[in-house]
């Protein structure tokens, strides 16, 4: 598996943290809850201190599921999102009560210590964990050696390598089919077809569905005759130099707006996630063995001019043929 894909240091570390904290406040609420009670200035009768008790008993119960998660912060991820889920919870349940005029604000600082300063690391945790699972099995776990430009076929049989002899053909990476900026790029490349075709370029689509059972979507803009590859292993997005996608680049503030228009103002919508959805697309010219150039996406939401990356190939072809 690709080094970038697995569990950081600090995981295991922050998980460890987090196991310690939570049996050492456990087990002080546990066995001195007046104690505890009365330094957040609350009730400590009995049968609030019995309660008191029963919540350290479960707070205890979770730090010895965040130290076996330690192990292996993406295999036993599960334990990290229950844990998160209860640490967002617990602040809201706090504030309610606070205005509510249940719970005095001397609570908070158990709040901060107990849940919010785990915000943070946990979703980290989780999203490097979904990184990594959507990744297995795919080409992020194979050998550097594989060679998929000379192995995979279009939906007509031919290698990218056979299809770009002597005939540059520009090789449209796309996001996953339910992307809305997956669909946007196939009207992109649809309207700019003839412009593509002009400039002395074939039109390769590669995609991380399956060939047959999408091309209803492709027959829909129009792109049902352009030879496309299914990579569902992203063998091809690698071997161009693709890589997933970080927080920001699939999920910063701009490729919200961004997909807030393609998807509802320019009516193409989302579909259900079929590949990897950290992938990242791009577009290159790709000739004899050679990629002559392309452009890598900055942000999942980026809306390349494919035409114009045709026809810069173009002009620099002619340049070179003049010298």
């Amino acid at each position: 598996m690709n080094g970038k894909l697995k569990p950081r240091p600090w995981m295991r570390t922050v998980l460890l943290a987090a196991g310690v904290y939570n049996l050492t406040w456990g087990a002080f609420t546990v066995l001195a809850p007046q104690s505890s009670l009365n330094f957040l200035r609350l009730p400590s009768e009995s049968p609030v201190a019995q309660l008191w008790q029963c919540i350290g008993m479960i707070v205890g119960v979770y730090g010895i599921g965040y130290l076996i998660a330690a192990r292996d912060a993406y295999r036993h991820w599960p334990i990290t999102l229950v844990g998160l889920l209860g640490k967002v919870c617990g602040p809201i349940g706090f504030a309610v009560s606070m205005i509510a005029g249940n719970l005095p604000a001397s609570v908070g600082w158990t709040i901060i210590t107990n849940d919010l300063i785990w915000w943070f690391p946990f979703s980290a945790i989780l999203w490097g964990a979904v990184r990594y699972h959507q990744s297995v099995n795919t080409a992020y776990d194979m050998p550097e050696s594989d060679d998929p430009v000379r192995e995979l076929c279009t939906n007509n049989g031919e290698t990218l390598d056979n299809l770009a002899i002597g005939h540059p053909q520009l090789v449209v990476f796309l996001r996953h089919t339910g992307c809305t900026f997956c669909r946007e790029a196939l009207a992109d490349v649809s309207q700019q077809r003839s412009a593509i075709k002009a400039s002395g370029c074939g039109i390769v689509l590669i995609h991380m569905g399956d060939n047959d059972r999408d091309a209803e979507l492709f027959e829909k803009y129009g792109l049902g005759d352009v030879p496309r590859i299914a990579d569902p292993a992203c063998r091809l997005y690698r071997q161009f130099g693709l890589d997933l996608g970080s927080f920001s680049e699939l999920l910063g503030p701009q490729v919200w707006l961004r997909g807030l228009i393609a998807a509802v103002f320019k009516g193409h919508g989302v579909g259900r996630l079929q590949g990897n959805g950290f992938q990242m697309p791009g577009a290159y010219i790709y000739e004899c063995g050679r990629i002559l150039g392309g452009i890598q996406h900055e942000h999942s939401s980026d809306r390349p001019n494919y035409a114009e990356l045709a026809e810069q190939f173009t002009r620099s072809r002619v340049k070179a043929a003049a010298v």
